[in-house]
């Protein structure tokens, strides 16, 4: 492998005018991102982003990389035959809540089940914002939308319960206003093998402005999140002073230093058991801390890696193939 170039953010900045609405999420995403891509040791010829169709699948256009604007729902299909053609490629799917979950839910199911090599950053603004706020499968119930005139009746999905439940290997939340969080996290996704699935909390301020705000704004966010460290006990709060315990099977907020309780007593974050994954999916605003950061770090075969030694095994023993003969072998006819 030849030597990577040293490379700054202006590196992945590309000529094209970013076109979101002022105060976008997005722009804070897109440079957190464009940092990360400078950290993960990868040259740029290598990197590919592709897209579906959403405010978030504008994003090929704006890093100085290869990249597609595909079709709605389809960006996981299309980056899974591009990473199975070519297993060298860093190959990233952005996409966005509608997008993603909704027209695109059976193939991200499945390409979260595969444990295809790619790395899944989903804008999660709990709106379709590019057709102009009708409600999306994140949607808070009793969100009033251009297509929920009297509210929303549906539960809402939650991302991260969903990647778990369909087999993701790395699986992690993070939000549009902590820059550092999201580069970190993308730059720990991409030493993972296997699939990366990461939920980015955004602010849509024209059809959904706020909906994150409990949780981003930089007065109450200590307070109203938990954030992940593998390893270290799960604690919280301005004065570092809360944290989570379980009492039997259940999760509850403790205060440290009352009745005894220390940081010896509290949950210690392990990304690699999945009971702790599945607890800390269920985990939400108002009753507890919303959890930020990798909720899950495991190690599987990978489809992509299968299907090369597949394609191996199978030429050691037939044989490279040879397409023009395969097509002319057997019965031929000629259409005049």
């Amino acid at each position: 492998m030849t030597d990577v170039p040293v490379y700054k953010k202006k590196d992945f900045i590309s000529d094209q005018e970013v076109k979101w609405c002022p105060g976008c999420g997005d722009y804070a995403i897109l440079s957190s991102i464009q940092m990360a891509l400078t950290k993960i040791g990868k040259k740029k010829e290598d990197l590919v982003f592709v897209s579906g169709i959403g405010c978030s699948s504008r994003f090929p256009y704006y890093v100085e990389t290869y990249g597609m604007h595909s079709i709605h729902g389809r960006a996981t299909a299309i980056a899974s035959g591009l990473k199975l053609h070519n297993p060298e490629l860093e190959v990233f799917v952005v996409t966005g809540d509608g997008d993603g979950l909704a027209i695109g839910g059976n193939h991200m199911i499945h390409t979260l089940r595969r444990n295809i090599g790619l790395r899944v950053i989903m804008f999660n603004n709990e709106i379709y914002g590019l057709t102009k706020g009708q409600y999306s499968p994140t949607s808070a119930m009793g969100l009033v939308t251009k297509s929920t005139p009297y509210g929303v009746v549906d539960r809402p999905f939650i991302p991260a319960a969903l990647a778990l439940g369909a087999g993701a290997t790395f699986i992690a939340r993070t939000i549009d206003a902590d820059p550092k969080q999201i580069t970190d996290v993308v730059v720990e996704a991409c030493q993972h093998k296997g699939v990366a699935f990461i939920e980015v909390l955004q602010n849509c301020v024209i059809f959904n402005d706020g909906a994150h705000d409990e949780v981003t704004n930089k007065d109450r966010r200590d307070d109203t999140t938990v954030r992940l460290e593998h390893g270290k006990p799960m604690i919280f709060g301005k004065d570092r002073n809360k944290g989570l315990m379980l009492k039997g099977f259940n999760p509850v907020i403790v205060t440290i230093g009352e009745n005894g309780i220390t940081e010896k007593d509290l949950i210690v974050h392990d990304a690699t058991d999945y009971n702790v994954a599945s607890m800390l999916t269920r985990l939400s605003r108002p009753e507890f801390p919303l959890p930020l950061g990798v909720f899950r770090n495991v190690e599987a075969p990978s489809y992509d890696e299968e299907v090369q030694k597949q394609i191996e095994n199978v030429t050691k023993k037939k044989g490279k193939g040879d397409m023009v003969s395969f097509l002319k072998s057997g019965e031929t006819w000629q259409v005049k």
